[in-house]
């Protein structure tokens, strides 16, 4: 489990949006582009699938620019060519301005400067040029390919009540993602689980009258601990995980095909997790804790008692809870990194907008991963059940992506 400290240590996240290029030989134009990413869609509180969706846009398109240049890995999907003497860097940034212009119109002067900036380094002439090109070219094509993607489908969730029966009028979130055309899955139901449990089961016993106690707002079992990481991991979507993978593509001085490569295959895993979690979600369509300890006496389970006034440590999130989306996703990143780069991993850390002043660090990606799953039932948002079952799947969508796409 990851240690946290609280106090004046400065956090990795800020200082990473606002990194300064190093040495060109690494991947320092993957990095700064992601974190800049990152920071427009913090600032423009987007949700986590269409953060998602736009960070796997974003890092395939630079992958296929520079992989189009030094020939290292099976391209995504485009036909693209390049010689060794055009700028790699020059190739990435120029995929990633037209990505994020493309997807950020309101952005594009300050888009354009941080373009400038980015290949300010890179001598003028014909290589640079043609690397500017060949990166607006992976854009252009990646972004018309995604366009059909059904990402925008029309919300067409049916609220369930009785007629004349008030029932609550906020409509749940990302009810169509799990329509979206996938990355790496043959289709958002791929990896769809099996029904929840029963609601006379061992396991829903068990897993409700945990949460009931564990997850509550004023839990008397949970520890100190255990709520810090649970508010810590209130936030939701790439920045959840982005953090990590720049650290260690930092650390482990991936050049900028490997980085790009890195960032590719997590933005895929990521977004594919969320594709196929909310296929699973609006499926079984399955009651949150809030809801089902308000209603327990409705279930016919003696076992699991009734409160009526219960809520959790936070705000429960706006769609089905089954399975966990947190879990997942950082289960399926966590693999991907697991698989290029090992378990056993050097220090990373992150600070979190939802617990100011604190900092979670690991050695291992086993323990984020855990560490995220665990935060979801110290939230009283999701059923240990539903963890379980979110980081299954989240593993065999990482292990698909590492092993079908880009590879050697």
């Amino acid at each position: 489990m990851g240690a946290f400290t609280t106090g004046l240590r400065t956090a990795v996240f800020p200082l990473m949006l606002g990194a300064a290029f190093a040495a060109p030989a690494f991947a320092d134009v993957v990095t700064d582009w992601n974190a800049r990413a990152e920071a427009l869609a913090v600032e423009k509180r987007l949700l986590p699938p269409p953060n998602a969706r736009g960070m796997a846009i974003l890092h395939v398109a630079m992958f296929e620019a520079v992989n189009a240049i030094e020939r290292r890995y099976t391209p995504y999907k485009l036909t693209l060519k390049g010689d060794l003497s055009l700028s790699k860097e020059a190739a990435a940034a120029a995929a990633a301005h037209a990505v994020l212009v493309a997807l950020h119109p309101d952005q594009l002067a300050p888009l354009d400067a941080a373009l400038k900036a980015s290949v300010a380094a890179v001598p003028d002439g014909d290589a640079k040029t043609k690397a500017i090109e060949l990166g607006k070219t992976a854009a252009r094509e990646i972004l018309a390919w995604r366009a059909q993607d059904n990402a925008n489908a029309a919300e067409t969730y049916r609220p369930a009540t009785k007629p004349g029966v008030y029932i609550a009028t906020i409509i749940p979130v990302s009810s169509t993602y799990g329509g979206t055309t996938p990355w790496t899955m043959e289709q958002g139901s791929q990896f769809r689980p099996a029904a929840p449990p029963a609601l006379d089961s061992a396991t829903w016993t068990s897993d409700l009258n945990e949460i009931r106690e564990l997850g509550a707002r004023n839990s008397a079992k949970r520890t100190e601990e255990q709520t810090t990481i649970g508010r810590f991991w209130f936030v939701t979507g790439p920045q959840a995980w982005n953090p990590i993978v720049r650290q260690l593509v930092a650390a482990k001085k991936l050049d900028v095909v490997d980085g790009a490569r890195l960032f590719a295959l997590t933005a895929m895993a990521g977004d594919d997790a969320l594709i196929a979690v909310f296929d699973a979600k609006y499926h079984y369509n399955f009651w949150r804790p809030v809801t089902a300890i308000r209603n327990a006496d409705a279930t016919g389970n003696t076992a699991t008692p009734r409160d009526g006034s219960w809520l959790p440590l936070g705000d429960t999130p706006m769609h089905p809870e089954y399975p966990c989306a947190h879990c997942i996703t950082a289960t399926a990143v966590g693999t991907v990194l697991q698989k290029v780069l090992g378990n056993e991993i050097p220090e990373v850390s992150m600070t979190s907008p939802t617990a100011p002043g604190v900092v979670r660090k690991w050695t291992r990606v086993q323990d984020y991963m855990e560490e995220v799953s665990l935060a979801r039932v110290y939230a009283g948002f999701h059923y240990r059940f539903s963890a379980t079952i979110g980081e299954e799947m989240g593993r065999k969508i990482g292990e698909q992506a590492v092993a079908s796409k880009l590879t050697r």
